[in-house]
């Protein structure tokens, strides 16, 4: 990832720099995987309302605020479902979005599960993603990860996409955008895999240069709890749920040195509220250690997946279908819902004449996370749900369901989400009576 130099920094120190920088490029354009030297030229009918051509690698432009000049590219498959799922591939350094179509499988698998794919592209010489700059590690601050977010809501009016089910994935300078990406906008992205990156956070500099050696290098070491606080701070006052992870990396990766891998799971742990030890290890493929952390099964909060004796340039042909299952698009249904050990509920309502609101308290009593939930109540007779806030309510009378929305999914052992309905009522304003919690009766606070 090469740097860019101080506008006042002395000649001399500009040439080193620039050896530097010379010396670098080489091992950035190992990167580039085993995509062909000539990428797949997109469609270049520019997409400025409506939908792009189907199956064909299209350019948008005017997609939205793009304060860094990034190029937007999206694949859509003849087959797309309905409501799509949207995966946000993010390219290397010095490649490009046509690059990463043609270097990984995720066309291929969107024509066969229906999801959009959509590829950012740099423009700017290093052709490497801003994971540095002040702007960059704030939501709403600018330069990259703003680009995209516009990218994703083009792409989400203009196909009715899934906003529960935005994810993003990328290698090397894409992985850290994953990273950073995940940090600022942690109630757009559902889940997150990174290829060969670090932190949110380790890359920053103030200086203006894309390049922070001590990172790199793998020197930078913080608690979990500090790493954990640079990401919650790009968005302050959240208090959501926050996206999965799965986190890829080679032991003897010489770009992105092997110890960011521990710092990224440290992370993204203590982001998901889950323990640093293990819930499941296995070796899924010779020379590779998965670890699980907060769940055990394919779509666990945190999944991070070590390749002995591998490089910088790790990614291979079938990893992407491993990103899918973990994402959840790989066709085999939405994840169980876990049984939580314990739960409580408080319910309070204002009521008037024909009309009430009631605001419900859920709390995790348990010891291990709740990823996904159903509420179910039996409204007294004569109330008609006919709004929501923090879930979706069906039916609107009898026996409702309420199911978290994509932002509150996860509750975490001794949390809470809030949620409330509005009702209409035709004497009766009582509160419900009793809770299930994903079929596990709670207990009344």
């Amino acid at each position: 990832m090469p740097a860019t130099p101080h506008p006042m920094a002395p000649r001399r120190l500009r040439s080193l720099f620039l050896a530097l920088v010379a010396a670098l490029l080489p091992l950035f354009a190992a990167t580039a995987l085993t995509a062909p030297a000539a990428a797949a030229e997109p469609d270049r009918a520019a997409a400025r309302a409506g939908a792009v051509p189907a199956a064909a690698l299209t350019e948008v432009t005017n997609f939205g605020t793009n304060p860094s000049n990034l190029r937007m590219y999206l694949y859509v498959p003849e087959s797309v479902t309905p409501k799509p799922a949207v995966v946000v591939a993010v390219h290397w350094c010095t490649g490009s979005g046509p690059d990463m179509y043609n270097g990984t499988e995720y066309k291929t698998l969107a024509d066969r599960y229906g999801f959009i794919v959509l590829y950012p592209s740099v423009t700017r010489s290093s052709k490497c993603f801003d994971v540095s700059s002040p702007q960059a590690l704030r939501r709403g601050g600018g330069s990259d990860p703003v680009g995209i977010k516009s990218m994703i809501d083009w792409t989400t009016r203009t196909y009715g996409a899934d906003t529960g089910r935005i994810f993003a994935t990328g290698i090397s300078s894409g992985a850290m955008m994953t990273n950073v990406l995940l940090g600022d906008y942690p109630d757009v992205f559902a889940a997150g895999a990174a290829f060969s990156g670090v932190p949110f956070g380790c890359f920053a500099t103030t200086d203006g240069s894309e390049w922070n050696s001590a990172c790199s290098g793998g020197s930078i070491v913080r608690t979990p709890k500090e790493w954990g606080d640079l990401a919650r701070g790009a968005y302050p006052g959240y208090t959501g749920t926050r996206p999965r992870m799965q986190i890829w990396h080679g032991t003897q990766d010489d770009v992105l040195r092997y110890p960011n891998f521990g710092e990224q799971i440290k992370q993204w742990t203590d982001v998901r509220g889950v323990s640093q030890t293990p819930a499941a290890t296995d070796t899924p493929q010779s020379g590779w250690t998965r670890t699980r952390y907060g769940g055990t099964g394919d779509r666990a909060p945190v999944e991070a997946i070590s390749l002995q004796g591998v490089g910088h340039n790790l990614y291979a042909q079938g990893m992407a279908s491993r990103v899918l299952t973990f994402f959840g698009l790989d066709g085999s249904g939405p994840a169980p819902q876990p049984q939580p050990g314990g739960c409580e509920v408080t319910a309070a309502v204002q009521a008037w004449s024909t009309g009430l609101t009631a605001s419900v308290t859920v709390t995790n009593t348990g010891t291990t996370a709740v990823d996904g939930w159903k509420l179910g109540f039996a409204l007294p007779a004569g109330q008609t749900v006919t709004g929501g806030w923090g879930a979706t309510y069906a039916p609107s009378s009898g026996s409702v369901t309420a199911t978290n929305a994509a932002y509150n999914g996860t509750i975490a052992p001794g949390a809470s989400v809030s949620i409330g309905y509005q009702a209409s009522h035709g004497g009766n304003s009582a509160a419900p009576s009793a809770f299930t919690l994903n079929g596990t009766a709670c207990a009344a606070g």
